[in-house]
């Protein structure tokens, strides 16, 4: 695709990579699925997706050197779009059944079960977006995404306070309580839901981040 962002999704045995390969062509971009690292490097952005249980994610993601080709783009500033467990490996731990497993620490913090009746949390759901957020922009309040997890990160631990650094613009959702649905910080953007299975949603707001690309 001429004068279309490039984008790598890695390819380290987790997520489904042919939907959301699909869907960001449908959002313009050139995308190449690969656990090649120059070219996860080099490409205007990196998606890294996620399904399944942390600690095998994580297990996959060292195996490619996921977690060094993200310091890497992020060390460069280049934009990486971590989605669904992709989005929890960010966090320095993630716990499941009582096992630990550290992540790739991008940001503080520890994944945990949500304290719901029912999981998993899976299905169409709300989200609280700061208005100022670059994924939701043109997106109404009541915009539903899809959801499938029973973790994740229900706190943000961050503190940027008294740095040059602008402050995370981060996006809530409840299910049993409140859990991080989003997070932008700088060239680093996550969503738990599955924006390739969000329909006209979620094609808008993987546009939105092709397009923060050229």
């Amino acid at each position: 695709m001429a004068g279309a962002p490039a984008v790598t999704i890695l390819d380290y045995g987790s997520g489904n990579l042919r939907s959301a390969q699909r869907a960001l062509e449908r959002a313009g971009a050139d995308v190449t699925v690969t656990d090649d690292r120059d070219t996860a490097i080099g490409c205007d952005g990196l998606v890294v997706p996620g399904v399944g249980a942390f600690a095998a994610c994580m297990e996959g993601l060292v195996e490619v050197k996921g977690d060094w080709i993200i310091d890497q783009r992020l060390a460069g500033g280049r934009p990486v779009l971590g989605i669904c467990v992709g989005m929890q490996i960010l966090f320095e731990r993630g716990v499941e059944f009582g096992v630990e497993a550290d992540g790739c620490g991008e940001w503080p913090g520890t994944v945990s079960r949500l304290p719901a009746p029912v999981l998993p949390h899976m299905g169409w759901n709300t989200v609280d977006a700061p208005a100022d957020s670059l994924l939701f922009d043109g997106l109404d309040d009541d915009t539903r995404f899809y959801f499938v997890h029973s973790y994740a990160a229900q706190s943000w631990e961050m503190d940027n306070e008294g740095t040059p650094l602008a402050a995370p613009k981060l996006t809530w959702a409840h299910h049993g309580g409140r859990f991080l649905a989003a997070v932008e910080n700088g060239a680093l953007a996550a969503t738990q839901f599955h924006p390739e299975k969000s329909g006209d949603a979620g094609a808008h707001l993987l546009r939105n981040w092709v397009q923060s690309l050229r």
